[in-house]
């Protein structure tokens, strides 16, 4: 007793496995039957008792039927509910078509010895998911689509090459035995062709969007209130853009957004480090269930034992610029040029305050007026998913660092706190025309000694993109090309100027990385961020309502 019920585990857990690769070898045999001729003796058993029109019908239907068995093992692989019941309906189905199309009692013997097989393993297939979402990959469609191709050539060998004597009627009944096969090759190649179509081209369904108006939005600020684990990043979770998932305690929470099919999950996990690798793999299992590429983006070094346990693929993708508090110092010659500025502007009458959030509101006019004048002279307007855009409610969410000039603000900064105080960042940097020259360089000074004051361990710098990446003849290609973009890439996007703005600091440069389940998803992936990033194509393609004016910060900082 007690070595069947270890033995019990094991079994489950060999089936879907096993019965994927039956089921594909049964497709794979329905197939080839309907390509290649029919055994004489058999076929005249039926010809005597069955009209033409059903014959002709159940071969055509056999054929299709292993079509659909290929596909379903596929569904089998991923222990998929829904393929487990329909595989046993499409076997149960399969077995009388076979004797219907040509008495092959032995092909109709091995599909119901499957079906009762798999009848009661039905707890070994637990993802409860609509088959239309199963994952179907192009390497996979292309391997299908040789097999029909490869069976549909050995039935054409097979009839060029089979010899009927002289008899008239076996001659009448082999030609009528290669259009059968040649309608079944046909049907089965079609339905491949229209089913890889509408998979590559079908739109998945999706968990909402969670707005400030649902519940689930104040339990994500209640999250980020009380984080055990969370990067100052983690704050763009309340820029209204993204879906979540959380765990089953309600203390933790992964944030994604869709783009398509894929799936593209902004950072680790954010709450408790116990409950991590848990939802990492409940993100992974929810889009395998609904047939969508999962990514993780922007991760950390200290993320890839858990992205490895998941049988991710990973590339480096920038450096993130963190700078430690407890010893930076303005002073030295190296940041002479930074004292001199703050001291200056300080001097001639600048001010500066951090503005929490219930006294936002109140400055929020003159905040939107800035942030309009400040998008009028940089392209693609607004972004969105891995950085905030400008909009009344998310501001109001965070403290804000206002530079006064003559007593009214001239720049800002809104800034993303972490409740460990490990790391804090800025999120929105804007100025107006007419600030005092290295504004933005005073305020960022001012940050540093504000968040030093507040206890709070580095202040982050965010992400230089593509920086860090080795172009050396043994590197990954995609690290090679991604060297490439951001060495001669500036037209695209202001790689270089970022990284310089931020170096200036002297921080530390931590890798951020992106991963996901296959190494060809990641070039897709990273289009889709960019999108997700910037708006859309309609984002990317915007431009500047007037020419841009020197300036101390970069736009993409």
């Amino acid at each position: 007793m007690r070595f069947g019920s270890e033995l019990k585990p094991a079994l489950f857990s060999v089936v879907p496995i096993l019965g994927a690769t039956l089921t594909l070898m049964a497709g794979v045999l329905l197939i080839w039957s309907g390509a290649t001729p029919s055994v004489p003796d058999h076929f005249m058993i039926v010809w005597r008792h069955t009209p033409a029109i059903l014959i002709e019908t159940s071969h055509f239907l056999s054929s299709v039927m292993g079509l659909v068995l290929v596909m379903l093992a596929f569904g089998l692989r991923a222990r998929l509910n829904g393929a487990w019941a329909a595989t046993v309906a499409a076997l149960l189905i399969a077995a009388p078509l076979a004797l219907l199309k040509g008495f092959v009692w032995e092909e109709a013997l091995a599909l119901l010895v499957l079906a009762l097989v798999l009848a009661p393993f039905r707890t070994a297939f637990p993802r409860a998911s609509n088959l239309t979402r199963m994952e179907i990959t192009p390497g996979w469609l292309v391997s299908a689509l040789a097999m029909v191709i490869g069976v549909g050539l050995l039935g054409l060998w097979s009839f060029e090459h089979a010899d009927y004597g002289d008899q008239p009627f076996w001659k009448t009944m082999a030609d009528a035995d290669a259009a059968r096969s040649i309608r079944a090759w046909g049907g089965t190649a079609i339905a491949l062709v229209i089913f890889g179509v509408w998979r590559l081209f079908a739109t998945v369904a999706t968990p909402k969007v969670v707005g400030e108006g649902d519940p689930d939005f104040q339990q994500v600020r209640a999250i980020l209130a009380k984080a055990e684990l969370a990067e100052p990043t983690s704050n763009v979770a309340l820029l209204g853009d993204k879906r979540f998932l959380f765990s089953p305690s309600g203390e933790s929470f992964l944030m994604f957004a869709v783009r398509g099919r894929s799936w593209i999950a902004l950072g680790a996990p954010v709450g408790r480090r116990s409950e991590r690798l848990d939802l990492l793999w409940r993100f992974r299992e929810l889009a395998d269930a609904h047939a969508a590429r999962p990514c993780l983006y922007s991760i950390g070094a200290e993320d890839l034992p858990d992205v490895v346990e998941l049988g991710f693929s990973i590339q480096k993708v920038g450096e993130l610029a963190a700078l430690p508090l407890a010893n930076f110092q303005i002073d030295g010659t190296k940041r002479g040029n930074l004292r001199r500025a703050w001291k200056k502007l300080g001097a001639e009458g600048a001010t500066f305050e951090v503005v929490r959030p219930p006294n936002v509101q109140a400055i929020l006019p003159d905040l939107a007026a800035i942030s309009e004048a400040w998008l009028a002279h940089h392209a693609g307007g607004e972004k969105g998913f891995s950085m905030g855009g400008f909009h009344p409610g998310y501001v109001a969410e965070f403290p804000v660092a206002v530079a006064r000039w003559e007593g009214r603000i001239v720049a800002f900064a809104t800034l993303w706190p972490t409740a460990a105080k490990t790391a804090f960042s800025t999120d929105l940097m804007r100025y107006a025309d007419d600030a005092p020259k290295r504004i933005m360089d005073y305020l960022f000074v001012e940050v540093i000694n504000w968040g030093r004051a507040e206890g709070y361990g580095a202040m982050e710098f965010g992400m230089a993109p593509l920086a860090g990446l080795e172009d050396r003849p043994l590197a990954p290609i995609l690290s090679r090309v991604g060297n490439l973009v951001f060495e001669r890439g500036e037209d695209l996007y202001n790689f270089q100027g970022v990284r310089m703005y931020k170096d200036k600091w002297d921080p530390l440069w931590h890798p951020r990385y992106i991963a996901a389940p296959h190494k060809w998803m990641i070039p897709i992936l990273l289009a889709d961020v960019g999108l997700l990033s910037s708006g859309g194509v309609a984002g990317l393609a915007k431009r500047s309502r007037k020419p841009d004016e020197p300036a101390t910060v970069p736009a993409a900082a």
